[in-house]
């Protein structure tokens, strides 16, 4: 069945901005972590107990953007040819939401038990988190290209590939760095998740960017 030229693109239209909306909430929480990270050198227990709240509450919107994308998509049925596309997208953004979460949990458990995180350590990890924060950014320069053509949204997306490249290779040596530590095995394990949860975030945002590169095909 073909449809007619203007429906498609109104439905294209209307699921990108769905998914905007949804990946505007992921940025929301992302940029919160980066907030918690900085109090968590500070030593502010109280005010990262709010943030994480705040976090919660922040992924309760993820959750339900999430549903908005698939309850459209589902409407648009058929009409729309790459709607597996924008459902990936959508996925893979929503999963950086689960870890933003997971580091939330577990450096506000390290505060509350007083665990002892040497000064060099932590002074990574903010790096590492601005690191993940910028390549999510980028990301969202992408998705903001993405009605201008498939050249700049690629030009873009390859932005989101450097950034991430960054991160891995801060995480990296902290990884050691942390494993080298003369820390207590629990504050250890839980700062290793930590920082393998930002990595995997960063990781998540390239793969959304892949995603967004078919996207710029369709659109």
């Amino acid at each position: 069945m073909v449809f007619p030229v203007e429906t498609e693109e109104r439905v294209k239209r209307q699921a990108l901005n769905v998914s905007r909306d949804h990946l505007r909430e992921v940025v929301d929480v992302s940029r919160k972590i980066s907030q918690l990270v900085s109090v968590f050198v500070e030593g502010d227990q109280a005010q990262a107990t709010q943030l994480f709240e705040d976090i919660k509450k922040a992924r309760d919107g993820v959750d339900a953007t999430q549903r908005a994308v698939s309850r459209e998509l589902a409407e648009i049925g058929a009409i729309l040819m790459s709607r597996e596309d924008f459902l990936r997208f959508t996925n893979v953004t929503g999963d950086i939401a689960d870890y933003c979460e997971g580091i939330a949990f577990r450096l506000v458990k390290i505060m509350e038990r007083g665990w002892n995180v040497p000064k060099e350590i932590k002074e990574d990890l903010v790096k590492l988190s601005d690191a993940v924060f910028d390549t999510i950014s980028k990301l969202r320069e992408t998705v903001t290209t993405l009605n201008y053509g498939a050249t700049k949204a690629i030009e873009k997306a390859r932005e989101v590939d450097a950034a991430e490249r960054v991160v891995d290779t801060i995480y990296r040596q902290l990884e050691i760095d942390i494993i080298d530590s003369k820390m207590d095995l629990p504050p250890l394990f839980m700062l290793l998740t930590v920082v393998q949860h930002l990595e995997d975030a960063a990781d998540k945002a390239k793969d959304a960017s892949d995603a967004a590169r078919i996207l710029a095909f369709t659109i």
